[in-house]
């Protein structure tokens, strides 16, 4: 009896832990539809570790993207949004920053982490909360060196919308550009399982070799 039980014990374990392992994507609900991003672990494996950690602790919850440029990105990530002045967007944060790893390129979809300017983070380190979303390719974000984490792979419309809310007449600007405050609020925040958005690659059919004959 106890090792049966010590055997089911041990594949409990065993399968927790695979759970554990298993791809994870983050999916934000925002007012104006759901953001699905696929995470660069290879890439990047500090931030996107950061960013669940976040996203698992609510972090991202009532927040809203607090600029947003048409043709550009749209930014978001700051706890410092939640409160009734629009005028210190994009200062805030989770108290520290994160060591680059730049890596990827910035392509329509890339998601990235924000940061200081060069001539105060010469070592060009992360925000370790805000965020971007690229709306187009843009090879001159690739020179001036940010943290590509991931990619949207489902949401890129909701995207599209909410950068479209900088031309609305009457809205928020702030030094940082059109600032859509509760318009773009992000409701909530959670993980899911990758393959529940992404099927892997179908197996390649095995063709059988061809013989020798005829030699």
């Amino acid at each position: 009896m106890r090792l049966v039980l010590g055997v089911a014990i041990l594949a409990s374990a065993l399968a927790l832990g695979a759970a554990a392992q298993e791809p994870t994507v983050a999916v934000l609900e925002t007012v104006k539809g759901r953001i699905v991003i696929e995470f660069a672990d290879r890439d990047a494996p500090r931030t996107a570790a950061n960013f669940r950690k976040l996203v698992a602790q609510g972090f991202y919850d009532s927040t809203y993207f607090h600029r947003v440029i048409p043709g550009f990105m749209i930014q978001g990530g700051d706890p410092n949004t939640r409160d009734a002045n629009p005028f210190n967007d994009g200062q805030g944060g989770p108290g520290y920053t994160l060591s680059a790893e730049i890596k990827l390129p910035h392509v329509r979809g890339a998601v990235a982490m924000a940061r200081l300017g060069d001539d105060v983070n010469p070592a060009r380190a992360s925000n370790g909360s805000q965020f971007f979303i690229d709306l187009a390719d843009r090879p001159d974000l690739d020179r001036g060196g940010y943290t590509v984490f991931g990619h949207v792979i489902a949401g890129m419309a909701t995207v599209d919308s909410i950068a479209a809310l900088a031309n609305l007449p009457g809205i928020t600007r702030t030094q940082m550009g059109p600032d859509p405050r509760a318009l773009a609020l992000i409701t909530h925040a959670h993980l899911e399982p990758l393959a529940r958005w992404k099927r892997p690659p179908a197996a390649r059919p095995r063709h059988a070799h061809a013989g020798a004959s005829g030699l």
